[in-house]
């Protein structure tokens, strides 16, 4: 299987001490790749830097084989999609939540329409597209949140902790939907969780982070 990301001897410091040490990390193409570790063990912070919103003091990244720094910030970025804890959700429409990075990079209004509809159907809120994001449950943001994501048809989907704070029957359905959803569409997907269910239902590869640095790489 073809490598996506290909991480060497990276290093992040975040109030001049570091925070991220990994000698080696490659994450292979339409792989779903799971990242575990105690609070500050740098889960969040490797997803950062992945989304390129965290400039590492010291390392070489591959992307598809190119180097990381030929890629032009705003390009590389439009091969990410990106969901962190808080949804951040825009105080409009759940349709225009989801159809706000289409208008950005300038797709046509029917093809705006198009995906942003098929996301909204596929994560099963089709029913809240015309309802205010601040009417929406915890379930339903991340949902909203996640069709945001999903509607750019990113080559690397970064999520942070996807399930954190949801009932067991929301977190459950969430499960089994993205499950499907990352089955079918093959996207390269790195999600960061506390729990060891998350990684079971969903998992293709584990990683464990502790204070920075790879504890485990299954």
């Amino acid at each position: 299987m073809s490598t996506l990301v290909d991480i060497r001897a990276l290093l992040v410091h975040r109030d001049r001490r570091p925070v991220l040490k990994i000698d080696h990390l490659a994450i292979e193409k339409g792989r779903v790749l799971t990242l575990v570790g105690p609070n500050g063990a740098g889960k969040t912070t490797l997803l950062l830097v992945l989304a390129r919103l965290l400039k590492p003091e010291h390392g070489e990244i591959f992307f598809d084989n190119k180097p990381w720094n030929s890629i032009p910030e705003l390009d590389y970025r439009r091969h990410i999609g990106l969901v962190m804890q808080d949804s951040l959700l825009l105080n409009c429409s759940v349709f225009e939540n989801v159809a706000i990075g289409l208008r950005y990079r300038h797709f046509p209004k029917d093809e705006v329409t198009r995906r942003t509809d098929k996301w909204l159907e596929r994560l099963g809120i089709s029913r809240l597209r015309q309802r205010s994001a601040s009417q929406l449950s915890g379930g339903e943001a991340r949902r909203v949140a996640l069709a945001r994501a999903l509607a750019l048809q990113p080559d690397l989907l970064l999520l942070d902790e996807p399930f954190s704070a949801l009932d067991r029957s929301s977190r459950q359905n969430l499960q089994d939907d993205l499950k499907t959803i990352l089955a079918g569409a093959k996207i390269t997907t790195v999600f960061s969780t506390h729990s060891e269910t998350d990684v079971q239902r969903l998992s293709d590869r584990r990683i464990e982070l502790d204070m920075g640095k790879l504890a485990v790489y299954d």
